[in-house]
């Protein structure tokens, strides 16, 4: 089943630290989905000054479990990046 993630960075004044600091390991995490077919594009959001403000996914996953698993350790959650998260089932037109 396919997911589509908004996740919206934390407001305070540490934020774009903290993204900043987990980038890399979430960019590799995002490697491992994109071996493993699980990954279908994502992106960050960015604000009018092109600064990033969020992130945008599609994943894909067999079970909600394992999204759930996998979510719940990307490090833009452990590491308190994202602050506001809407995760929805995804299904792509067919065009």
């Amino acid at each position: 089943m396919k997911y589509v993630i908004h996740a919206y960075d934390a407001q305070d004044a540490e934020a774009p630290n903290r993204r900043m600091a987990a980038r890399p390991a979430h960019l590799e995490g995002v490697k491992t989905l994109k071996a493993n077919n699980q990954y279908v594009l994502g992106g960050a959001l960015l604000n009018a000054d092109g600064q990033m403000i969020g992130s945008m996914m599609v994943v894909e996953f067999e079970t909600e479990e394992s999204m759930q698993n996998w979510y719940k350790n990307d490090p833009y959650v452990v590491q308190n990046v994202w602050s506001n998260v809407n995760i929805n089932t995804f299904r792509p037109a067919p065009v």
